[in-house]
């Protein structure tokens, strides 16, 4: 380590201080006095962004680009060739042209494309998707539900009259990386969206993203027509429903013509909906799917809820879609969260994926990390959302949305490097097949490495090769950071399959323990955990709530058998005594116990990692991100002795003497009240003065 450090004090006397940055230009870094040549078919506000993006930005051979129209390739795909010296960017529509000069341009920041070549080269890219789309919590009031970055981006008193840079900056990063659609607003809905007076507030904001290839679309309240129409019902079969929903629509589209459709939550955690009046999802999608069908809308039906109806929470998707498999308009999608439950560290993929196979089918993933730390820790999703797509093949979906986890904050995301996941999920809803690891690579050459800094070792003109070596070294360690981060999250959380067992009304810190006099059964962790004398962990076996039944038979057995369950998920599927062997030969306790000590141990080494990209790095992310993996440090060792301390009065079993002793008293944890709620993420004196 003593070795390794003079390496990198040399490096930085070397290239000198790394200029100040603050993470406002996200993925975006690269120079703009390129001053290329580019040759287009016509301007248009698309061409012409396509046009200004690579005359500032394209520095690589030749320098001269010809962007061309070629009707081949699916609508927004496209193709570059480099033939004989000459570049050519081709696509059938001017959206596509765009997205290529991004992809060019971030080829040239990773150093893949427009280098002196003998070798004619040529590169064709499609989208799986035709929807990729950034579903933003965001309220009329300017909070977030679930936002950890500031408030809104969308300054609705200020709307339509002033329009702030953000906004283009915004549509911007989305272009960059494929996201072609937004939905503006909180699924819980305020009906006040659809007015007059804020349709033309969205109008404005359409009009600045069009240019980009962004469709705006709105989450409605299902109950509009009463709160907003003064009518008595919102019985989706009743005539003067069915009439004010096509009224509201050709509203919608006269203001907004290239207008996307609805995102809907019905019927779940208290939002209205068709099940009020005695009527199906499908009932009330296709009175809204028939409205917007004149203008080629969609839309997307939200498959959370939940209800106390039945034993197991994890159920009540299947058991209210399943059964309405082909009942939907060919316009409406049924959005489906990844996991059964929400969005947790780690959950098996939902079992209605596959199981409607005459219904299209789009999945909602998180990128605000709800469930993961807020914006105080570092969780880089994508091997979450590469662990889905093992499951769910991605041509068996129609769409892919996201949960933005965007804000005012000047960085954008909170945490520098839950940008990463913004990018990862553009990157994504594009190529599903594009591992986490290749994206990874690419965010981070994009985000962190200073441009001279690249030049000096690309070029060879850094002349101490072990100062060279050393970077290297630091690229591939802060590569595995990124790749390990949420692994770790999940072992000081909730390993084995547990699940749930966060704070009451936030989700930031733990609280197995929580009772909530009157409160649902399933809003309280023990409804997870379920830890007794004999062990802990949901039995959703056959001889338990059965959810197994509802995946197919290979998994079915796999995941119901308590021999051959997965570790990752044995607590989801069973109740396990604790003494129960595990594959790795230890107890159930032994192996909780080092888990969470595995966890606790990441986050410290992921602090020697960082430490060391100092000399890289401007001073101001540097230090945000190592102040947050301070926080994220002293939050591992809370959840790991909340947790052991808690289920350890449960097992009575000693901890493993490997195992880190806790530094807290369980009822001195048990007196901790953050004073936030679900808009907001603690601070750090908030953290250091918990009791």
């Amino acid at each position: 380590m003593k070795e390794l450090f003079s390496l990198f004090l040399l490096l930085f006397c070397l290239l000198g201080p790394v200029s100040a940055e603050d993470g406002s230009r996200l993925w975006l870094r690269q120079s703009t006095d390129a001053h290329a040549q580019i040759t287009a078919p016509h301007q248009s506000p698309t061409l012409n962004i396509a046009v200004r993006e690579l005359k500032q930005a394209w520095k690589g051979l030749p320098v001269t680009l010809v962007l061309k129209k070629d009707k081949q390739l699916s609508s927004e795909g496209f193709r570059i060739r480099q033939v004989n010296g000459k570049l050519t960017v081709t696509s059938p529509s001017e959206t596509g042209l765009l997205y290529a000069a991004y992809h060019l341009i971030r080829l040239q920041e990773m150093r893949n494309f427009g280098k002196p070549s003998e070798t004619d080269q040529e590169i064709t890219e499609n989208p799986a998707y035709d929807l990729r789309i950034l579903n933003h919590w965001d309220n009329l009031d300017r909070s977030i539900e679930r936002g950890y970055a500031g408030k809104s981006l969308w300054n609705w008193e200020e709307l339509p009259g002033t329009l702030s840079d953000r906004y283009e900056a915004y549509a911007r990063a989305n272009a960059s990386i494929g996201i072609n659609a937004t939905v503006l607003n909180n699924v819980n809905a305020s009906s006040k969206i659809l007015s007059t007076e804020y349709l033309e507030k969205v109008k404005a904001l359409a009009d600045v993203f069009r240019p980009y290839g962004i469709k705006v679309y709105l989450s409605i309240n299902f109950a509009s027509p009463m709160q907003l129409g003064g009518l008595s019902t919102a019985d989706p079969l009743d005539k003067d429903v069915i009439a004010w929903w096509k009224r509201k629509a050709k509203e919608i589209y006269r203001t907004i013509p290239d207008f996307g459709g609805f995102l809907v939550k019905a019927n779940s955690e208290g939002q209205p909906g068709p099940c009020d009046f005695n009527r199906t999802h499908a009932e009330g999608a296709n009175m809204l799917a028939d409205a917007l069908k004149p203008y080629k809308g969609i839309v997307m039906w939200r498959a959370f809820v939940y209800s106390p109806t039945d034993a197991d929470r994890a159920k009540q998707a299947y058991l209210e879609f399943q059964p309405l498999d082909g009942q939907f308009r060919n316009n409406v999608i049924v959005q489906i969260k990844n996991g059964p439950v929400d969005f947790q560290p780690r959950e098996p993929y939902s079992p209605l994926f596959g199981a409607m196979p005459r219904t299209p089918q789009m999945v909602e993933f998180q990128i605000t990390q709800e469930y993961l730390g807020f914006s105080n820790h570092l969780a880089y999703l994508a091997p979450m959302w590469e662990e889905f797509f093992d499951f769910v093949k991605p041509s068996s979906l129609k769409a892919i949305a996201g949960v933005a986890n965007i804000g005012t904050d000047t960085n954008w995301c909170g945490h520098p490097f839950a940008q990463a996941n913004w990018y990862a999920f553009g990157r994504m809803a594009w190529n599903p097949s594009l591992t986490s690891e290749t994206i990874a690579e690419e965010w981070l050459k994009q985000t962190f490495y200073n441009e001279e800094l690249k030049m000096k070792n690309e070029e060879g003109l850094q002349t101490d090769s072990a100062a060279n070596s050393s970077f290297l070294n630091l690229h591939s360690s802060l590569k595995q950071m990124m790749m390990e981060s949420r692994e770790a999250v999940v072992d000081y959380m909730m390993p084995l399959g547990l699940h749930h067992l966060f704070a009451w009304g936030h989700h930031y810190g733990p609280e197995p323990w929580c009772d909530v006099p009157g409160a649902r059964p399933d809003w309280m962790p023990s409804y997870y955990h379920k830890a007794d004398k004999q062990g802990i962990g949901f039995d959703r076996s056959h001889t338990g709530s059965n959810a197994t039944a509802q995946y197919p038979d290979s998994l079915c057995r796999l995941y119901d058998d308590i021999r051959t369950c997965p570790d990752e998920y044995l607590l989801w599927f069973h109740h396990a005594p604790w003494g129960h062997t595990m594959q790795s030969g230890h107890t159930l306790w032994d192996e909780l116990c080092y888990r969470y000590d595995h966890g606790v141990q990441q986050v410290r080494n992921f602090q020697k990692i960082w430490d060391l990209a100092e000399n890289y790095i401007d001073a101001k992310r540097f230090k945000d991100v190592q102040s947050r993996l301070k926080i994220q440090a002293r939050d591992a060792v809370w959840w790991k002795d909340a947790c052991l301390l808690y289920f350890q009065e449960f097992s009575g079993m000693r901890t493993p003497y490997e195992v880190e002793r806790p530094i807290h008293e369980l009822d001195d944890l048990k007196q901790v009240k953050l004073p936030i709620d679900n808009h907001e993420c603690p601070t750090p004196k908030m953290l250091n003065e918990r009791r």
